[in-house]
């Protein structure tokens, strides 16, 4: 039986991940999947040998921390690759992990489809040259990565936003508040502090204080949404226990969103969930001072919020380390809670940027992909 090797080190990707396995198994039923990733994978018949949690770290103390069960699991991938001789490979995102065994994959002859680029745009554009010199085809997700690709002449393909074909909400406002018990006559607020735990120590602390001000000023709920990664101890833990009209959920997510009057999301995929679900949003991230003046410094872009860089200029607030604090926070939300201009102004950009990522369909031109992928290789074996 043919096999596929797929790598995911993220949450959303191991989502996306999901989409591309059971859309490549609709075309040929008889090949199976194994590698990293998470629940979603799982669902569709993958062997996960490790939980897409063991790659899920930031910053350079965590990732340091994490450096012997980070190369076990490299190790333990690389044996399985020598075993199971896959037919190709697919690597998603989570470029410190996945370029490195792309090395690897390379000097077996395996074919490399990288679903995701790495952010070259943004810093690391060194990264390219391993791309180039590794992988058979990069898959992406935004249409201004083709021209980076070609202008290097690595084999890419815009396959669409895997989000766009996610992202949709199956209760009206109504039906949200009723099932959580808030209060229709509230506004509420959707707060989303991001999924690895080491940016949530950071966030929950400065969003508690923000959210105490904001509920001073007006009538509010808030919706802490808990990412799948994980538990619910853990957030409570980090919250004061006189902290009133926060309620966490685990599920219906984009319901959340977009039954909100307003978000409050760490960047990342949130940020973009917000913007197609039309919800005025307010980004922010914080990580270690050491993390940050490194990775700054090797920064070439001026905003970090992927909504911005497709916007092409700053439509949504950012809020990045020391400017992330409760007053920032506080003021930020009064000029869009208290401006219905701010508000439908946001939400027209909101338009543009869906506009710009066109209708393709992400998980179904990513399986295509692959398909023509192992054919190529199948043809070049035969010669």
């Amino acid at each position: 039986m043919d096999s596929i090797l797929i790598v995911a080190g993220e949450n959303s990707g191991e989502k996306y991940g999901a989409d591309l396995v059971r859309q490549f198994k609709k075309l040929h039923p008889s090949h199976t999947f194994f590698g990293i990733g998470g629940k979603h994978m799982e669902r569709e018949g993958v062997r996960v040998l490790f939980p897409v949690e063991e790659l899920a770290v930031v910053g350079v103390f965590e990732i340091i921390s994490r450096l012997p069960r980070i190369k076990k699991i490299f190790n333990k991938i690389k044996r399985e690759i020598k075993h199971q001789q896959p037919r190709a490979a697919v690597l998603i995102d989570s470029p410190d992990f996945n370029l490195r065994l792309a090395k690897k994959l390379k000097k077996r002859s395996i074919p490399i489809l990288y679903y995701i680029s790495p952010t070259v745009w943004a810093w690391r554009k060194g990264r390219l040259k391993t791309i180039k010199k590794t992988v058979d085809k990069m898959m992406l997700i935004f249409p201004f990565e083709e021209r980076i690709y070609e202008d290097y002449g690595i084999p890419a393909v815009y396959v669409g936003h895997p989000l766009k074909d996610r992202v949709r909400a199956s209760l009206t406002k109504k039906e949200f508040l009723e099932r959580y018990g808030l209060d229709p006559q509230k506004r509420l607020i959707s707060v989303l502090p991001g999924s690895r735990r080491s940016e949530i120590t950071y966030h929950i602390p400065v969003l508690i204080k923000a959210l105490e001000r904001i509920k001073s000023e007006w009538n509010t709920q808030f919706v802490l949404l808990q990412a799948e990664s994980l538990e619910e101890n853990f957030l409570l833990n980090l919250i004061p226990s006189g902290v009133k009209g926060l309620k966490i959920i685990g599920e219906d997510h984009y319901e959340a969103i977009a039954s909100s009057d307003l978000v409050l999301s760490a960047c990342g995929t949130a940020n973009l969930e917000a913007a197609f679900l039309e919800t005025p949003l307010i980004s922010f991230y914080r990580i270690s001072p050491l993390t940050y003046f490194f990775g700054h410094r090797l920064a070439t872009i001026k905003n970090f919020s992927i909504v911005n860089i497709l916007a092409g200029e700053r439509i949504i607030p950012e809020l990045i380390q020391r400017d992330f604090t409760a007053q920032n926070i506080f003021e930020e939300t009064k000029k869009i809670i208290d401006s219905e201009e701010q508000r439908s102004g946001m939400i027209a950009q909101f338009r543009k940027i869906k506009k710009t990522l066109g209708d393709r369909t992400a998980s179904q031109n990513a399986a295509l992909e692959l398909t023509k992928l192992i054919k190529q290789e199948q043809e070049t074996k035969k010669r």
